[in-house]
């Protein structure tokens, strides 16, 4: 599979000078914006770029424009807007990217800007003494990742909350429960039970995923999200074990709800041990992200979109690129478990053989006795969306310990 990977490229786009070509439609509203923008004229940008806009909807640069003089003005709302504008008219452009540098820059400004959208959103709610409805402005703004000011404004804003908790006891809660789950209901205990029974494995796209055919598996547990920094954290205090790579570069209160990266095979093994769990088959992976009906991907058969899965960014960007558990609600698998196409590659128990499904077992495979590598399934925040269907296999020595590669676990019933 490596020879897969290597003829793959990442997706870059670049900003050439001189290289936006307005529509005749706004073309002088768009210039003129963007003139005032680089003049840092930011009201009277938004103004000549929010007329164009009316007469040309669908220019991608203008719409980028305007969010940037936007989120000058610190109209967080429209800057939300229009950075997403600007990237789902990209998407569907099938051409050149006019976006700057990379696309990967635009979502984490489109980040940002809704950080602190909701951020203020909670300053507000406080005010008007709506806690419960500010706390959960507040949550949903820590789970994207706060930059230092606006750690600093979060912090304040936590302790104007009635019985407000420490910033350090407010990390720990946030890297063990997810979203509505309630405090009580932590990442470690939420499991999902994929019932016994067949499901359609493999798929005609890929050499070593023939032959497409019915496996039986007995019931098991998968983790309904991918093993998080903070449950990390937890193992190494408890167990005193190697750290990964650029460990206090993950290890930062924005980033306890990211998956952690970084951990070879044989550090997955042992986290899940220790969790009184074990890694998944390959085969239990698979039907846990597609189900039973021969879907492509976790969510179905259609192409992937931003909705769905964290993927095709460009840089790790100190552990950004990677998105907190549970973000993406339309990617969810059949039996309601996150995340398994992009985030992160998700370690499996077994080896890698190019032709093993043509002689595996029809009940409960566990993979050839022996290899050079171990599976990784789902792909990732870095790959482009071939990665993403649920059939791909990927494998790599179980050594190895690369930003891109994390874990869930499973367990027998």
């Amino acid at each position: 599979m490596r020879h897969v990977l290597a003829g793959m490229t990442l997706l870059c786009f670049f900003i050439a000078p001189g290289a936006v070509a307005y529509a005749a439609g706004g073309e002088q509203e768009f210039s003129k914006g963007e003139n005032l923008l680089k003049s840092k004229q930011y009201a009277e940008a938004r103004a000549a770029l929010e007329a164009g806009i009316l007469k040309d909807p669908s220019n991608i640069q203008a719409h980028f424009n305007l969010a940037e003089a936007c989120r000058a003005l610190e109209s967080w709302a429209c800057a939300e807007q229009h950075y997403e504008s600007a990237l789902d008219l990209d998407a569907k452009s099938g051409t050149k990217s006019y976006l700057p540098k990379t696309k990967a820059k635009v979502w984490r400004l489109r980040e940002e800007t809704t950080a602190w959208r909701l951020l203020n959103e909670g300053k507000g709610l406080i005010a008007s003494g709506k806690t419960k409805q500010a706390e959960e402005a507040l949550h949903s703004a820590e789970e994207l990742g706060l930059n230092n000011e606006q750690q600093t404004l979060y912090q304040q804003l936590q302790a104007k909350l009635p019985r407000a908790r420490s910033a350090s006891s407010k990390y720990l809660t946030s890297a063990g429960s997810v979203g509505g789950a309630g405090e009580t209901e932590t990442l470690d205990t939420q499991m999902v039970l994929v019932p016994a029974g067949k499901f359609m494995r493999g798929s005609n796209l890929g050499d070593d995923e023939k032959p497409v055919r019915q496996i039986y598996l007995n019931a098991f547990y998968m983790d309904k999200y991918e093993v998080t920094v903070g449950q990390y954290a937890r193992y190494l205090e408890a167990t005193d074990m190697e750290e990964p790579p650029d460990w206090s570069t993950m290890h930062q209160p924005q980033h306890l709800r990211r998956p952690v990266v970084n951990v070879s095979w044989e550090d997955a093994v042992n986290y899940c041990k220790w969790a009184g769990k074990r890694l998944p088959t390959e085969a239990e992976w698979e039907k846990a992200a597609r189900g039973t009906d021969g879907r492509i991907y976790p969510w179905g058969n259609e192409a992937p979109s931003r909705l769905h899965a964290n993927y095709g960014r460009k840089e790790w960007d100190d552990h950004l690129a990677l998105a907190p558990v549970g973000s993406y609600e339309a990617g969810k698998s059949p039996y309601g478990i996150y995340d398994m196409a992009g985030n992160a590659w998700e370690w499996v128990f077994d080896w890698y053989e190019l032709d093993y499904y043509k002689k595996s077992p029809e009940k409960n495979p566990i993979g050839p006795a022996k290899g050079d590598g171990k599976v990784l399934r789902g792909g990732s925040w870095l790959y482009v969306s071939e990665f993403l269907r649920s059939a791909h296999r990927f494998d790599a020595q179980p050594t190895n310990r690369l930003f891109g590669y994390g874990f869930r676990c499973a367990k027998t019933p």
